[in-house]
């Protein structure tokens, strides 16, 4: 089948992502990243996971582990809103690399 992008990440990112139609999970705790990331790892459909800067940051070391990972999902840290290209501008560009690179 098709490999899915998802992302996950603050409400912002995860309400912009949805509108070019990839989907996730928002994640604004530690506790809430982790289960999140265990969610992503389970579910066989996902080719890609986006994880904002501070989403990632707040498991730093797990997220830089997962991120070496060659078998899918592959998990891609991407700038926030308040990243280096701030809007909805950026996050489509990404979310249209994110999807042009899983097909």
């Amino acid at each position: 089948g098709v490999m899915k992008v998802w992302v996950i990440g603050h409400p912002e990112a995860v309400q912009g992502f949805a509108l070019v139609g990839v989907h996730g999970v928002v994640a604004e705790s530690t506790d809430g990243m982790h289960k999140a990331l265990d969610d992503a790892l389970t579910n066989k459909d996902l080719g890609i996971v986006l994880v904002t800067d501070i989403s990632a940051n707040l498991v730093r070391e797990r997220f830089k582990s997962l991120s070496l990972r060659v078998d899918p999902p592959i998990f891609i840290e991407i700038p926030g809103p308040n990243g280096p290209c701030p809007g909805f501008v950026a996050l489509k560009e990404i979310a249209d690399q994110a999807i042009g690179v899983s097909r």
